[in-house]
C-alpha cells in the first residue's frame, strides 16, 4: 500500500487495537519478539507453546540454598523442571491441567540434587514473585499454534510470557464491526472460548492465567474457562491519570520500533509515528485495562494472590472490587494502634457480587503475605448453614485440603472454641457467634495476640451488644474485619463497632458492571375488596387460557359470601396468579421462589399450586416444632402441618431433605418453584433463580437479602423479577429521596446512594421509552429525502465524542443502544 496522505484504515484491528496494545506492553517493560523470533525459541514447532531457550536460560540463573551455601541448578534438575512444565496432562481435562501448572508456578517444583554425594531436595520457584527484575517478560503476536488433531493452526493475536511461559492471551478486535449488530469484544471472548476447546489449542490455555478481549476503545478480561457472562471490566482505583498518560505516550526507541515494525510494511511505522507527532494521545479503555492488569508488578501480584480454583465455579480471576477491597484490608490489618492491637474495618460488597470469594481471596492473600504469615484466622458466622457454605468455599479454593480438615476447622462447642482461642495453633478456625457466649465464660478463652484476624460474615446481623463484646474481650488485640452484602445503617458508618468502611461496592455499581442481574419490581396485590369490577378484571387476567367451564367453576367457588376474605381463598387466588405469571414470563429452565409468612401458608400454597398443575413445586421449611417467621400461633400444634411433615420429610433429617431439594432445584427440571418461609432467603445462590414472589412482611436487611436471591447472572436472565403481593417495596421507588431524612420509613436509615440501583419498577420503566424513541429519531432530523436510504446510512456512520473521563464513544450508537436496550428490557 502506497504511503501518502491516504487515510489508513485505522479502524481495522491491526491499527486500532493490535499494535497499540503491543506499544503499551513494550512501554511497560515487555520485550517484543517478532513471530519468527518466537518460533525459533519454540524450535520451529507450532505444537510447542513454551519459549524453551528463555525458560532454560532463566533456570540457569536460579540458585538454591543447602547448608548455608548457594548452588546453581544441575542440568538434570533443569531438565526435570522443563519436563514437568512441558507436560500439562491434558488427558485429565483443561482445567485440571491448568490447576496443576498453576500450583507448579506458584508453589515451585521440587527437584533432587546431589552435593558432595549427599541428597538435597530444594523447591525451585520458576517465577521470582518477590523481585520483579529476576524475571524476563516477553510479548509476541500472531502466535501460531497447531490444533490437537494436527490439522490446522489457530493464531491468537498477542501472547505475553513470563520466563518463557505463556501466561496472558489477548484477542485484539476492531471497534466497529462489519455487522452493526455484532459486539466485537464479545466476538473476541467467543474466540478465546472456542480456542480452549478439546479439538482446538488447549495446550496454550493450560498455562494461561489472564485472558483479554479488546477492541481499541475498551476491553474485558477473564481466565481459563471463564464463561462469557463472567468476563469482567476493570475500574482502576489506585493508579492515577499521570501513569496512564505516561505509559500511553511513552516513545519507543529506534531499536524497539525496528523490532516491532521491521517485518511489517514500511508505511505502518510512518503511520504510527505521524499519529504521535500530532500531539498527546489519550488513553483508551483498552489502554487502561492492559496497564491496570499487565504492569509487571501487577501481573505477578494478581496471578499469585487473585486467582483461585473452586470445585463448583471452576477457575476464578478476582474482579476489581475484590482486588482493591483486599488491598485496603491488607493495608489496614498491617497497622497497629497505640495499644498494639491490629486495626479492622468493614468491607461492603453488595449481595451477589462474590463476597464469599472475597473472603477466600483475602484469607489466601493474608496467608501468603510475608509480613502476616504468622497470623491465624477466625471465621465467624451466625448460622450453621452459612458456616458450612463458607467452609466449603475455603476448601474448594484450597485453603482446607480434605473434608476432615473442614470438620476439624469448626469449633464443636463453646468449650472447644475457648480452648482453641487460648491454645490453638490452626491457621483457620470456624465458629458460630453464639458459641462465644459459652466460650467467654471459660478461663482459657483469652488470647492477647495481635496476630489473630477475625473475619465476620454479615456482621450487621448479630454482632451487637454482649456477644460482640465477649469476642472483643476474648481477643482484645485481634483485627476484626466484617464482610456484609447489605448497606450499613447511616449512623453505623461512623460509629461502627468494627471500624470504618474500608471498601464499598454498591448495588448501582454492580448492576452497571454487569456483576449482578438488575431487578424489576411489580406490585400485584390481589383485589380482595367488594369492588366487583376489580375482581372481575383480576379473574379475567388469571384465568386466561382456561375453558369457559373452568372459569365458571372457579368464579362459582369464589362467589360464596365472604369466601374472598378467607385466608385460604386468598392463597388459592394468588396461586392462580403465580401459575399464570410464571408460565407466561419465566423462560424454560429458569426457576423461582415464593416467600410466605408461615409454614402453614407454605404448605397451603403448595396444595393449590399442585392442584392447578402448571408448575412443579417443593416446600423448604424448618421442622414444625421450630418457631420462625411472623406467626401468631404455635404451628407445631396444627395437624395439617404435622401431617405434611410426616408425609414429605418423615424420619429423615430435615437438613438432608433440604439439601436434596436444593440439589434438584439447581440440577434438574423439577421443582420449578421453591416455597419457603425463612430458609433460603439468605446465603442461597442459584443462577437459575429468576423470580421471587413475596407474600410475607420483609424489611431492612432481611428485605435486601431476600430480593438478592434472584440477582445472580445467567445467560437466560435479563432481569430478576420481584412480584410483590404485600406492597412492601412501594416506598423504595424512584421517589426515595423525598424520604431521606425519615429514617423510620423508606430506606430504614440507609443512605440513598447505597440503595440506588437496588431494583427498577415496571410502572416507571416503560415511561422512559417515548423520550428515548424521540432521541433516536432526532438522529435523522437532517435527512431531507425520507425515501433515500443512503441518507439514513450516512447518519449511522460513527460520530465519536468524549465522555467525562476523556474516553471516546460513538454518540449515535449510544442513543440507538439505549432505546433498544430499554425496549428489550420492557419486553419482559
Amino acid at each position: 500500500m502506497a504511503w501518502g496522505h491516504t487515510v489508513i484504515p485505522e479502524t481495522k484491528e491491526l491499527f486500532s487495537s493490535h499494535i497499540p496494545a503491543l506499544q503499551v506492553l513494550m512501554s511497560m517493560g515487555y520485550t517484543y519478539l517478532p513471530p519468527q523470533a518466537a518460533m525459533q525459541q519454540r524450535g520451529g514447532n507450532t505444537g510447542e507453546v513454551l519459549l524453551r531457550d528463555i525458560l532454560i536460560g532463566e533456570l540457569r540463573e536460579r540458585r538454591f540454598s543447602w547448608k548455608g551455601k548457594e548452588y546453581p541448578l544441575s542440568n538434570n534438575a533443569i531438565d526435570e523442571i522443563v519436563r514437568q512444565l512441558a507436560s500439562p496432562g491434558l488427558g485429565e481435562g483443561l482445567l485440571t491441567a491448568n490447576e496443576r501448572l498453576y500450583d507448579r508456578l506458584t508453589l515451585g517444583i521440587t527437584v533432587t540434587e546431589f552435593i558432595d554425594g549427599k541428597k538435597a531436595q530444594p523447591t525451585i520457584h520458576i517465577i521470582d514473585w518477590h523481585t520483579i527484575d529476576n524475571n524476563q517478560f516477553h510479548v509476541t503476536d500472531e502466535f501460531e499454534v497447531l490444533n490437537t488433531a494436527g490439522t490446522g493452526l489457530r493464531r491468537p493475536d498477542i501472547v505475553c510470557f513470563v520466563n518463557g511461559i505463556p501466561l496472558v492471551v489477548i484477542e485484539a478486535k476492531r471497534p466497529d464491526p462489519h455487522n452493526p449488530h455484532k459486539d466485537m469484544i464479545k466476538e473476541g471472548i467467543s474466540q478465546q472460548l472456542r480456542n480452549q476447546g478439546v479439538a482446538e489449542i488447549p495446550n496454550l490455555f493450560a498455562y494461561s492465567q489472564l485472558l483479554f478481549s479488546v477492541n481499541g476503545l475498551d476491553g474485558r478480561y477473564g481466565t481459563t474457562r471463564t464463561p462469557a457472562k463472567f468476563w469482567a471490566l476493570w475500574r482502576e482505583e489506585d493508579l492515577n491519570e499521570t501513569i496512564f498518560d505516561r505509559i500511553k505516550n511513552s516513545e519507543l526507541d529506534d531499536t524497539q520500533k525496528e523490532v516491532l515494525f521491521g517485518h511489517r510494511p514500511h508505511w505502518m511505522r510512518r503511520y504510527f509515528d505521524e499519529q504521535r507527532a500530532q500531539g498527546k494521545l489519550l488513553p483508551t479503555g483498552q489502554d487502561r485495562l492492559l496497564i491496570s492488569l499487565l504492569r509487571l508488578d501487577r501481573l505477578l501480584e494478581f496471578i499469585r494472590f487473585f486467582i483461585l480454583f473452586d470445585k463448583r465455579s471452576g477457575k476464578i480471576a478476582a474482579r476489581y472490587q475484590q482486588y482493591f477491597g483486599i488491598r485496603r484490608l491488607i493495608e489496614r490489618v498491617s497497622e497497629k494502634d497505640t495499644h498494639g492491637a491490629r486495626e479492622g474495618g468493614v468491607i461492603w460488597h453488595t449481595t451477589g457480587s462474590g463476597k464469599s470469594f472475597t473472603m477466600v481471596f483475602m484469607a489466601r492473600a493474608l496467608i501468603l503475605h510475608e509480613a502476616l504469615k504468622q497470623c491465624r484466622f477466625v471465621v465467624v458466622t451466625d448460622r450453621i448453614d452459612l458456616e458450612n457454605q463458607l467452609s466449603k468455599v475455603f476448601a474448594n479454593a484450597g485453603a482446607l485440603a480434605t473434608p476432615r480438615d473442614i470438620e476439624r476447622a469448626k469449633a464443636r462447642t463453646g468449650k472447644d472454641l475457648a480452648v482453641r482461642i487460648g491454645k490453638g495453633t490452626e491457621r483457620i478456625l470456624f465458629s458460630i457467634i453464639n458459641k462465644f457466649a459459652t466460650a467467654a465464660k471459660q478461663p482459657e478463652c483469652h488470647n492477647p495476640s495481635s496476630d489473630i484476624i477475625v473475619l465476620v460474615d454479615e456482621g450487621h446481623r448479630s454482632h451487637g451488644g454482649e456477644t460482640h463484646q465477649r469476642m472483643r474481650q476474648a481477643l482484645p488485640n485481634a483485627a476484626f474485619i466484617a464482610f456484609t452484602g447489605t448497606p450499613l445503617l447511616h449512623k453505623d458508618k461512623t460509629t461502627n463497632k468494627f471500624g470504618p468502611i474500608l471498601h464499598a461496592y454498591t448495588m448501582q455499581r454492580a448492576v452497571e458492571d454487569g456483576t449482578v442481574t438488575p431487578l424489576l419490581y411489580e406490585e400485584r396485590i390481589p383485589e380482595l375488596g367488594t369492588n366487583a369490577k376489580a375482581i372481575d378484571k383480576w379473574f379475567d387476567r388469571i384465568t386466561e387460557g382456561l375453558t369457559d367451564k373452568q372459569k365458571a367453576d372457579l368464579k362459582k367457588k369464589f362467589a360464596k359470601k365472604g369466601a374472598v376474605y378467607q385466608s385460604e381463598s386468598r392463597i388459592e387466588l394468588i396461586a392462580h396468579d403465580i401459575s399464570d405469571h410464571f408460565t407466561k414470563n419465566i423462560p424454560d429452565g429458569m426457576k423461582g421462589q415464593l416467600a410466605t409468612d408461615s409454614k402453614l401458608s407454605a404448605i397451603r400454597y403448595k396444595k393449590y399450586l399442585d392442584e392447578i398443575g402448571l408448575l412443579s413445586t417443593a416446600v423448604v421449611i424448618s421442622p414444625p416444632d421450630t418457631r420462625e417467621g411472623h406467626v401468631e400461633v404455635d404451628e407445631s400444634q396444627l395437624p395439617e402441618l404435622q401431617q405434611w411433615w410426616q408425609d414429605n420429610v418423615g424420619n429423615q433429617n430435615d437438613e438432608t431433605y433440604t439439601k436434596e431439594v436444593v440439589r434438584r432445584f439447581a440440577e434438574e427440571d423439577d421443582p420449578q418453584l421453591l416455597i419457603v418461609v425463612d430458609k433460603l432467603l439468605t446465603g442461597f445462590d442459584e443462577p437459575r433463580n429468576a423470580v421471587l414472589y413475596i407474600d410475607k412482611p420483609l424489611k431492612d436487611h432481611n428485605l435486601i437479602q431476600a430480593i438478592a436471591r434472584i440477582n445472580r447472572l445467567h445467560d437466560q436472565k435479563q432481569f430478576g423479577l420481584l412480584i410483590d403481593y404485600r406492597g412492601i417495596l412501594k416506598e423504595l421507588d424512584t421517589a426515595l429521596e423525598a424520604y431521606q431524612e425519615l429514617e423510620e420509613r423508606t430506606q430504614g436509615g440507609f443512605d440513598i446512594d447505597d440503595l440506588a440501583g437496588l431494583y427498577r419498577q415496571t410502572s416507571t420503566e416503560y415511561k422512559k421509552l417515548p423520550m428515548l424513541h424521540e432521541s433516536l429519531w432526532a438522529l435523522f432530523k437532517d435527512v431531507k429525502n425520507r425515501g433515500d436510504l443512503e441518507q439514513f446510512r450516512q447518519v449511522l456512520i460513527p460520530q465519536y465524542e468524549k465522555d467525562e473521563a476523556g474516553e471516546l464513544y460513538d454518540m449515535r450508537q449510544k442513543v440507538r443502544d439505549d432505546f433498544y436496550e430499554a425496549l428489550k428490557d420492557f419486553s419482559l
